[in-house]
């Protein structure tokens, strides 16, 4: 394949031009996307029932009592989630039964208007600067050290010690993936709720159109490329109709998951020690736990290693030829109504797009999904997401067994419902879930981790805002042509040295 940088490709305002106006915009989910909102919305729930009192583990790690009476009359717990007013509304569902079992608390959910999770991490940081810190604060993957390295939450190892014979069916239930991504420096700060992975989301008629009416999990990169090259549909001008890839220029589900399957990353990798009390206590007969450690740990860029470089020339080779448009920053509201309204044969996304996709009005039926295709590995990237305890919070015994209640079957069964996201608990994964909303193959979301051993969550360590805003600038001028792939690749690593310098 040709890797001449010459060509500027098929701009965004020419997809524009042949999608029409009528692209559908749809609500996603967790880790990929979110609504916005105005960010002092606020949505509470509110319920007086029957008492509640802790109990005080014997177990010899306990390390700290549960209160004989956990306050809650009078008490509110607020909670920053990055979404709208309805998504906070879907979350706040869930405060019922809660208050019910703390009479007279108050649970409020604050939506925060944000571009992508880099923004609303640093909004939640004002919030904290403002005096006006949350109890509990909504984090993804890519704000989990941004969170903890900063001292701003509790880590929740003492908490989790004690309640163990109360928390072991959560684990049971969990992939111990999803738990060591939410591990900092030996330390549990969050217990994941629901995750995405980047997979590759497929519009079974465009595909079928062009004659590709089964595509295995067990695709190749060179499978990908032939298979995009021939459903790209042109006019009489050379303009495509129809393109067979398109994706986001963000840290997520951008071009990073070509990283992956090439062998490469954009920083360097090692886990951190510590953390066998958790894999010993809870998945000690696993093995998908052998070897697990204390959190990941992102320490030296290496953006422009040969792989990535590899991996920006293919996807910009894709551009050039007409097979893919050049992305563009932001969330994937646009491109999921594309996608919908059949412009666009294969996209990376996550469980979340299953929602979104039946929101925009597509039949269950019109999409499926398959595993990211091999190249070197199949090793795929996710995003969790879980609730951090901040370290200002009032009511801290409260908010934990909010936290707890928060990644319950019974609390994940309404707070997923119509498929935004993907649940953390196996469990919750099943036909009866996915029958409404599709995708068919909807094993595939859990099977990305139980298949491929090595899948790990994306880079995001402390200096991820900084780190995000150079890597989607760089991308940016590499996918427009305004700079050489590698000359792109080499500035980008100047800028993310001379970050994590200061460190």
């Amino acid at each position: 394949m040709d890797t001449n940088n010459n060509s500027k490709g098929y701009s965004r305002r020419n997809f524009l031009r042949i999608a029409g106006a009528g692209a559908t915009l749809a609500t996603l989910g967790a880790c990929g996307d979110a609504a916005t909102a105005t960010p002092t919305a606020k949505v509470a729930a509110t319920t007086a029932s029957s008492g509640a009192t802790g109990q005080t583990t014997t177990a010899a790690s306990t390390v700290i009592s549960a209160p004989a009476v956990i306050k809650s009359e009078g008490e509110t717990l607020k909670i920053a989630l990055y979404g709208s007013r309805e998504s906070a509304a879907t979350r706040a569902a869930i405060v019922d039964p809660f208050v019910k079992k703390f009479p007279g608390a108050k649970v409020e959910y604050i939506p925060i208007q944000a571009i992508d999770w880099s923004d609303f991490f640093t909004k939640v940081l004002a919030m904290k600067a403002a005096g006006n810190t949350p109890d509990l604060t909504i984090v993804a993957t890519e704000g989990t050290q941004i969170f903890a390295g900063k001292g701003l939450a509790v880590p929740l190892d003492d908490y989790v010690k004690r309640d163990k014979a109360e928390l072991a069916s959560y684990f049971k239930d969990v992939h111990p993936s999803l738990v060591e991504a939410m591990m900092y420096e030996g330390s549990l700060y969050e217990l994941p709720s629901e995750f995405n992975a980047a997979n590759m989301f497929i519009n079974t008629k465009v595909l079928g159109e062009a004659g590709f009416s089964d595509i295995s999990s067990d695709w190749t990169r060179d499978q990908f490329y032939e298979i995009a090259k021939k459903v790209t549909k042109k006019d009489a001008s050379g303009q495509p109709q129809v393109f067979g890839y398109q994706w986001i220029n963000r840290l997520w589900g951008g071009w990073l998951p070509w990283m992956f399957v090439n062998g490469g990353n954009l920083m360097t990798e090692e886990r951190a020690p510590g953390g066998q009390w958790l894999w010993e206590t809870f998945y000690k007969d696993d093995p998908a736990a052998k070897n697990r450690g204390g959190g990941w740990r992102w320490l030296q860029p290496k953006a422009n290693d040969p792989a990535n470089l590899e991996a920006l020339n293919f996807v910009h080779q894709l551009t050039k030829e007409g097979i893919a448009p050049v992305p563009e920053l932001g969330g994937g509201d646009t491109l999921q109504g594309f996608f919908a309204s059949n412009k666009v044969a294969m996209t990376i996304a996550g469980g979340f797009w299953a929602g979104g996709l039946k929101n925009a009005g597509m039949a269950n039926t019109a999409f499926d999904v398959r595993m990211f295709p091999k190249w070197k590995s199949q090793r795929h990237q996710f995003g969790a997401v879980g609730y951090v305890l901040m370290k200002d919070a009032k009511n801290k015994d409260l908010a934990w067994e909010f936290l707890k209640h928060a990644v319950t079957i019974e609390s994940a069964q309404i707070y997923l419902k119509g498929n935004i996201s993907t649940p953390a608990r196996r469990s919750l994964l099943n036909a009866e879930r996915y029958s409404v909303t599709g995708p068919k193959n909807w094993q595939v979301f859990y099977d990305t981790m139980e298949k491929n051993p090595d899948t790990a969550p994306i880079p995001a360590p402390a200096e991820a805002n900084q780190m995000t805003t150079i890597f989607t600038k760089y991308t940016g001028l590499a996918m427009a042509s305004e700079m050489p792939t590698k000359a792109a690749l080499d500035a980008m690593q100047k800028d993310l040295e001379a970050v994590f310098a200061k460190k």
